[in-house]
Formats: C-alpha cells, structure tokens, sequence
C-alpha cells in the first residue's frame, strides 16, 4: 500500500499547432474580460500582432514587462501591481523565467493564467516548477509549484519567427530529460510514474533525433514545419510531463553544470537549455561512456545547435573555469549523481568532451 498522497497538477488546456493563438477568444468565454498581461519585452513584441485580433475585444487592464529576472522582487512587485485590479485572468508571454515569473504571480494572487511560450527554450510552460534567480541573474533555488497554468498555448507561428538560439536551447534542454533521468535512475526507474517519467525522456530523445535537424532549418528560414511541430511537442508537453510526473530529483550534472556557469558574468546569460545541452556531454563523460557514444551525442548536439565544446560558450580564464566548476560540485543538482563528481573529475570529463569534439571537427 503506498504510503505518501501524491499530487500532480497538470494544464487544464493545452492548444498546440498553427492558429491556436486564435483560442485566447474561446478562454476569455471562460474565464472573464479582464485580462492583465506581463511578458518580456522581445517576447511582447513577437506576440502581440498574433494576439491582436482576439485583445480588441478584451478589456486589457495593463501589459507590463516581467522585470527580466525570475526573482522574489520581480514577483512581489508584479503582485503589488496586479492585486488591486481585480482581473478575470493572466496572460503571461514569453521564455522561460517570464513563464516563471507569471507561475509564481497567478498562484499567489489565486488568478488563472494563461501561460504563451514565445521561444521553445524549455518546458516552464507546462513545468510546476519555477527556477528562482536574485536580481542579477544568480540561480538561488526552484521551486515546486501547486499548480501548472490553466491554460498553454503553443503556437508554431509565433516560434518559428524567434531566433534559432533558442530553439537549440530547447532541444539541449531536453536531451537532459533523457540522458540525467537515465543516470539518475540507473536506467531502470522504481514505480509506475518514474517509469512514465523516463519513458516520456526516452520519447524526447527519440523525436529530437528524428526531427531535430530539420527543425532547426525551418526555424532559420522562419517557417513553422511539421518538424518543428513534433519538436515543440517534445519541448514542451513531453518534458513538461516529465517533470511533473518524476518523483524525487530528476536532475544531474547537467544541470548543476548549467548552475555552476550562472556565477560568470561571461556566461550567464547565454542560454539555460545552450548551457545544459553541453552539460549532457559532460555527464556522458562523467559516466566513463565510450567515445563512440559520446561522439554520436556530439554529432546530434551539433545538428542540434548545441555548443559542443567549452570554446563554444566562452573564453574563460583558469580562474574563472575553476569558479564554475566550484559552484557546479557543490550545486544540489550534480550531488544526485549515483558517484561523488568532484572538481577533478568534472574538469577532466569537461576536457574529454572538448577533445572529442576537436578530433570530430578535424
């Protein structure tokens, strides 16, 4: 008999493919007229036009930017703002700290959100979780959320005119769900919805490697192509509901190699699923796996847009290396790692994965 009450929440709604933009109307049936709107700058602007025709017939109390930090400040001030306008609902538009932000803002202020992802960066959109910086972009913590958006909408539109970064920031991203769910769970996950979990990663793969490429070349040419639709699928929903349905920590290395980056300033901001994406390799190479597989997963990360090595990411310095290697040992993440990575380990399996993508390169 088991023991712990689970709860999973999952979006009540979630429309994906050309035109769902056009749904905002149908939600508002349901929700009300009075709609607040917080975004990124960039991602208001993409938005926006496709939004257009269904705001005109809304009352559209405010659209304010997010703040550009996931943060306790940016959160409580969205709060202040927000809580006196007694509004029907949220929209929040944008990458993943935005889609965090609003998260945050909706279930605190007992709102219904309506979550409109404008790159394909991550799963924040479906994700109950929302990865907490301090105001310069520090990671400080995630938190585990009550609930996930009411409502998503995914609109290919919308993504395929966002630049490539982003979208090989996706699929970096969610190559983790794969490989870090593997190592973590030995590949052989206990229980029925940490099997799920792990099937939906496999999944994930699966779609990127078969659809990853030519994803990435509709998106460089602004096209929304089938391809991009099935990766979207992989970014967003099949991710999302990995995350949701994984119990206990499902993240590794990878990730606390992505944390350990955030404390450079050369670094930080250069894409969370860019960063993670070359942090896989190096869990491969943690993980003592043959060249040829780490190879293979360079070949994928390549076609991918993933950086490949560390020259890739940014020039840092002796010192400035041995920083982010400190915060990675020392980040809750790699600490899940089924053998202890220490400083050593990790720059060595850093250099071996840099040697492999040189020798694939020559």
């Amino acid at each position: 008999m088991s023991q712990t009450c689970l709860r999973m929440s999952f979006p009540s709604t979630i429309f994906r493919g050309f035109g769902a933009i056009d749904r905002l109307e149908d939600i508002a049936e349901t929700l009300g007229n009075r709609v607040f709107i917080i975004g990124g700058h960039n991602a208001l602007e993409a938005a926006t036009p496709y939004m257009a025709p269904q705001l005109d017939k809304l009352d559209v109390v405010n659209t304010v930017w997010y703040g550009g930090e996931c943060s306790e400040k940016n959160i409580n001030a969205l709060i202040a703002q927000i809580q006196p306008e007694a509004v029907d609902f949220l929209i929040v538009a944008g990458g993943g700290k935005a889609l965090d932000t609003g998260k945050v803002v909706s279930i605190k202020l007992g709102i219904p959100l309506v979550a409109i992802p404008t790159i394909a960066a991550t799963c924040a959109a479906i994700a109950t979780t929302s990865v907490i910086y301090d105001d310069n972009g520090h990671y400080q913590d995630s938190w585990k959320l009550k609930q996930a958006p009411d409502y998503v909408i995914i609109e290919p539109q919308i993504i395929a005119k966002a630049p490539i970064k982003w979208l090989s920031a996706g699929l970096g991203d969610t190559l983790a769900k794969f490989y870090e769910y593997r190592v973590v769970s030995g590949g052989t996950p206990d229980g029925s919805l940490n099997m799920s979990a792990f099937n939906n990663g496999q999944l994930c793969f699966d779609v990127i490697a078969r659809y990853g490429q030519d994803a990435c070349e509709g998106v460089k040419n602004g096209e929304p192509t089938f391809a991009l639709e099935q990766v979207m699928d992989a970014i967003f929903i099949y991710a999302g509901f990995t995350s949701i349905m994984g119990i206990g920590n499902h993240l590794a290395a990878a990730h606390g190699l992505y944390n350990g980056f955030t404390v450079n300033d050369k670094v930080r901001h250069f894409g969370h699923g860019l960063l993670v994406g070359y942090g896989n390799l190096v869990l491969l190479a943690l993980e003592q796996r043959s060249d040829n597989e780490i190879l293979d997963a360079i070949t994928l990360a390549k076609a991918c847009g993933v950086p490949v090595s560390l020259a890739d990411i940014a020039d840092l310095e002796a010192t400035e290396l041995d920083e982010v290697i400190h915060a990675s040992v020392n980040n809750p993440n790699i600490k899940s790692m089924p053998f202890a990575v220490t400083a050593q380990s990790l720059k060595e399996a850093m250099s071996r994965v840099d040697s492999l993508a040189q020798h694939l390169r020559s």
